[in-house]
């Protein structure tokens, strides 16, 4: 059944954060995320169906409604908060409208890119719906927590030259383009936790920490801001402006985020859930660290 889910918000005077990730609140174990943008005011998004895929719509920027039929008569829901998502289950027929201007839709999806799984004609889909069976939830009860071991492997030592811009598909259409990362295809890790940085005052920094094991994608959604990666040695300032670019950081490498333009969206995929362990949040520790190799 279709429900909004609150996401967590943390509010911050450097501008909010929330997250999704697997094993806490998100009813399914994300395979894909991509993102709509460029969508001209008022537009519409084709409808269609999944047979097997589960889905959770978030609007990162602006607004915009999300008409949902499950056979018993549309159901018009208005997204305009970050820190709600929608969640779609199979076989229901789901159309995006009423865009505002300069939004941006986000999808975590239960499945990779499958074909076979889309059904784009309305009369095909109430023709299945009455004898389809909705594939189970792969939804994990218990958030997943990094091993004791985290804490006796040591700080990796990576180099920023490890780190860079990786080009994401990027699907043009009239009524807006979309880009998209899965575990199958273009990501350097598999993705289980999302999190994203909005109402970001134009003079904040944010993000100064090092990982032990995480490593990220960070893309400017929305706006531009700037991303300094540091591995001890050397740095390097990066700037996002594109939503079909997204910065690789591997884990190891202090990273701090700046110079954040009116009306910026932050989005970062990472490879591993929240755990206050993996976070090195004092530079002269991490300097020690990356010196010592240790």
């Amino acid at each position: 059944m279709s429900e909004l889910i609150e996401i967590p918000k943390i509010p911050d005077a450097r501008g909010n954060l929330s997250f999704i990730e697997n094993g806490d609140r998100l009813p399914f174990v994300m395979e894909r995320c991509y993102w709509i943008y460029d969508v001209p005011g008022g537009e519409v998004r084709h409808g269609h169906a999944f047979r097997r895929q589960h889905e959770m719509i978030v609007a990162l920027a602006g607004s915009f409604d999300v008409v949902l039929d499950d056979g018993n008569g549309p159901q018009r829901y208005h997204l305009a908060r970050s820190y709600y998502g929608l969640y779609v289950p199979p076989m229901t027929w789901r159309m995006i409208d009423n865009f505002s201007t300069c939004s941006v839709a986000m999808v975590l999806s239960s499945t990779t890119y499958e074909a076979d799984d889309y059904i784009e004609d309305y009369n095909q889909f109430i023709s299945e719906l009455s004898n389809a069976e909705i594939p189970a939830l792969t939804h994990n009860s218990a958030r997943v927590s990094f091993p004791d071991a985290i804490k006796t492997r040591g700080h990796s030592v990576s180099s920023i030259n490890h780190c860079g811009i990786i080009e994401l598909p990027r699907h043009r259409h009239p009524n807006g383009s979309l880009s998209v990362v899965e575990n199958t295809s273009g990501c350097p890790f598999e993705i289980k936790r999302v999190f994203y940085l909005y109402d970001v005052p134009g003079d904040s920094e944010r993000g100064g920490h090092s990982h032990y094991e995480a490593k990220e994608l960070i893309v400017a959604v929305s706006g531009s801001f700037d991303v300094t990666l540091d591995d001890g040695h050397s740095q390097h300032t990066f700037t996002l402006n594109r939503p079909y670019r997204a910065l690789y950081v591997e884990e190891g490498i202090w990273r701090s985020l700046g110079n954040f333009s009116s009306g910026s969206v932050c989005l970062v995929l990472t490879s591993h859930v929240y755990d206050p362990a993996d976070y090195v949040r004092d530079y002269s520790l991490f300097k020690h660290l990356t010196a010592h190799k240790i």
